[in-house]
């Protein structure tokens, strides 16, 4: 497993602490932890930000977010999310969503 360092404020530092406490995990645990709920939550807004601006599809947006179609189609309900997307956008959506 590779090893990565990062340097942290105090402040940062006494926040690691405290969850690793409630955690009842080490520093190393913790991060590991931290850091692969944040880059799922980062995944997901990168592929909301993308979607609702219409850069992307659904199809594009849930492969973006490493989630199904049905998953990022909860995702999109839940947010009340609406795009600029053309018809032809959606009828891709709903063809490649057949095709899974």
């Amino acid at each position: 497993m590779p090893t990565i360092s990062a340097r942290l404020s105090d402040a940062e530092q006494a926040e690691l602490d405290a969850v690793a406490e409630l955690l009842a995990e080490d520093r190393s645990g913790t991060i590991r932890k931290a850091l692969d709920e944040g880059l799922e939550t980062l995944r997901v807004r990168v592929a909301v930000e993308r979607y609702q601006s219409g850069d992307v599809s659904a199809v594009e947006a849930a492969q973006l977010a490493d989630l199904s179609i049905a998953e990022w189609l909860d995702v999109a309900r839940e947010r009340n999310l609406t795009t600029q997307l053309e018809l032809s956008d959606l009828e891709l959506d709903a063809d490649t969503a057949v095709e899974l």
